[in-house]
C-alpha cells in the first residue's frame, strides 16, 4: 500500500502535518476556481510542480472537478462539453504520473453529514447522520434513478476507452450515506450489486471501485468478503470507521468503530497490489481551532499514526510502505 493524504491545492496545515508525518504521496483536488482549467496542461504544471517542491507527488485526483462532474451527473445542456474537458485531463494525468481519478455520481447533494459536533472520546467532535433530521436545500432538482443510470452510462462509455489509452484507472466512489434518495435526488451506487452493473456499463481492467470501507459497511456490505471478490477492482483505498447502518451512522476515532481495521489492512496486503493508494478519511475535531467537517488537520495526526502503525505490524519492510 502506498500512504497518501488529502491536500487541497493550496498549502495549509495538513500539508505541513503529513510530511512530518512521513506522507509523500499525494490525493490532490484540483483548484475549483475560474482561473483553473482542468484541461489545460500548463495548469496542471503549476500544480504538480507545487507539490513536488513540497515533498508530495501527486498520484490520485479526488474529485473530477465539481465544475465538470456537476453537470455530467445531471446531464443538462453542458454535459457533452464538460465530458470532454475530462477527457481531456486524462493525456495529462498520465504524464504527470497520477494514475487515479477518484469521481463520485451523487448528483445534487454530495457526500452528507447532519451533524457535525457529536462528542466522542475526550471531547473529541464528530461528524454523522440521521435520516430523520436531514432536509434537502431548497431548489434541490428532482433527479430519478433512471435518469443517473443513463447519465452514468453516457459518462464511462466516453471516459473509458481514453482513460485505458492512457493508464489511468476510473474509481468510483459509493454514495455516501448509501440511501435510495437524499430528499428528492435518487442514489445508484449504494450496494455492492450496484457497483457491479457499473462496471458492466463500459467493460474495462481501468473501470474500479474507491473502497471507502466505512461506506461500504454502512450498506451492511460484508466488505470482508468484498475485498478478495474485488481484489481486481480496488483500486483506491478511504480508510475510515464508523457506527451504525446507512439510515443513522456517526463516524468514529479509527480504532473505535465497528470495522476490524487490523483485518482490514491484511486483506488488503493480501489481496491488492501493492502500489494500491490508501487515505485516511473523515477523522475527528480535536481541540478548538479544529475543522469539523472531518477533515481537520489535528485529527488527521492521530488517524495517520494508526495507518502506519498497522501497515508496519503487517508489512516485510520497516516503513510498511
Amino acid at each position: 500500500m502506498i500512504i497518501t493524504d488529502y491536500f487541497r491545492s493550496t498549502r495549509d496545515l495538513t500539508w505541513d502535518y503529513a510530511l512530518q508525518c512521513g506522507v509523500a504521496h499525494g490525493t490532490i483536488r484540483l483548484p475549483e476556481t475560474p482561473d483553473f482549467d482542468p484541461a489545460n496542461r500548463s495548469h496542471w504544471r503549476a500544480v504538480v510542480e507545487r507539490f513536488r517542491s513540497a515533498g508530495i507527488s501527486p498520484l490520485v485526483v479526488e474529485p473530477l472537478p465539481n465544475a465538470l462532474h456537476d453537470h455530467i451527473k445531471l446531464g443538462d445542456a453542458r454535459r457533452d462539453e464538460c465530458i470532454e474537458k475530462a477527457l481531456a485531463m486524462f493525456p495529462i494525468m498520465e504524464e504527470f504520473g497520477v494514475k487515479v481519478l477518484c469521481a463520485n455520481f451523487m448528483a445534487a447533494i454530495g457526500w452528507t453529514r447532519t451533524r457535525q459536533d457529536l462528542p466522542d472520546r475526550g471531547g473529541a467532535l464528530v461528524t454523522g447522520f440521521d435520516e430523520a433530521e436531514f432536509r434537502a436545500p431548497e431548489g434541490t432538482p428532482e433527479i430519478s434513478e433512471s435518469t443517473l443510470w443513463d447519465n452514468l452510462a453516457v459518462f464511462l462509455r466516453a471516459a473509458v476507452p481514453v482513460a485505458e489509452k492512457h493508464g489511468v484507472r476510473i474509481a468510483l466512489h459509493p454514495d455516501d450515506p448509501p440511501l435510495p434518495r437524499l430528499g428528492p435526488v435518487a442514489r445508484i451506487l449504494r450496494s455492492a450489486a450496484a457497483f457491479e452493473r457499473a462496471w458492466a456499463l463500459a467493460p474495462s481492467p481501468c473501470l474500479g471501485a474507491t473502497f471507502c470501507q466505512a461506506t461500504f459497511a454502512m450498506m451492511g456490505e460484508d466488505v470482508y468478503s468484498l475485498v478478495p471478490r474485488w481484489r481486481d477492482r480496488i483500486f483506491f483505498v478511504h480508510f475510515r470507521n464508523a457506527r451504525g447502518a446507512a439510515a443513522r451512522f456517526r463516524e468514529t476515532f479509527h480504532d473505535d468503530g465497528q470495522l476490524d481495521m487490523a483485518r482490514l489492512i491484511r486483506l488488503y496486503r493480501e489481496c491488492l497490489p501493492e502500489g494500491t493508494p490508501i487515505r485516511v478519511d473523515h477523522v475527528p475535531a480535536m481541540g478548538s481551532a479544529d475543522a469539523r467537517d472531518g477533515y481537520g488537520a489535528t485529527g488527521r495526526l492521530f488517524a495517520l499514526g494508526y495507518l502506519r502503525g498497522l501497515l508496519s505490524g503487517t508489512a516485510a519492510t520497516p516503513d510498511g510502505i
